[in-house]
């Protein structure tokens, strides 16, 4: 049996990857670190930023709300999450988020089991790097056992 290492981070530590324009995600453990079990990491959201309705079929994910204010979708239902509010989004129902302010705000993002960061690696890159090819965005989704359903929330 593999005992996993411990870890303790300075407040700007861990694995800096980039996700969208804006949207920097830390990640403080991966599941690397976590022996599979878990993914933990601090995602700066744009002002009026937030990723595109998707779906994850493998991961579950929750989102504690640390700076902004948030309309979260989750399946057919909207909700909206201030500084100290949290959100369960279960695998296998579609969401999306987006930060309401004009200024940089900040979630705690866990998925598990873990791995996320594997697909940042390679997003971050083509997703900053000009208009994405949806075919190739859509194809790593997959990769990473996601779908791409639809555009970013609106802010009303």
């Amino acid at each position: 049996m593999t005992m996993n290492q411990y870890k303790v981070l300075a407040p700007s530590e861990g694995l800096r990857l980039q996700s969208g324009p804006g949207r920097d995600l830390i990640f403080k453990v991966t599941g690397e670190d976590t022996g599979g079990a878990f993914d933990y990491f601090v995602v700066e959201v744009a002002p009026k930023g937030g990723p595109p309705l998707h779906v994850h079929y493998k991961q579950e994910e929750s989102i504690h709300v640390l700076k902004g204010q948030y309309k979260i979708k989750i399946g057919d239902e909207i909700f909206y999450c201030q500084e100290g509010g949290f959100a369960y989004l279960p695998s296998k129902i579609p969401h999306a988020f987006l930060n309401l302010t004009n200024e940089p705000g900040e979630i705690i993002v866990v998925y598990t089991p873990g791995g996320g960061h594997k697909f940042y690696e390679e997003f971050g890159p083509i997703s900053r790097s000009g208009p994405p090819d949806s075919k190739v965005i859509g194809a790593l989704f997959a990769k990473y056992d996601m779908s791409l359903l639809g555009p970013p929330l609106s802010p009303d």
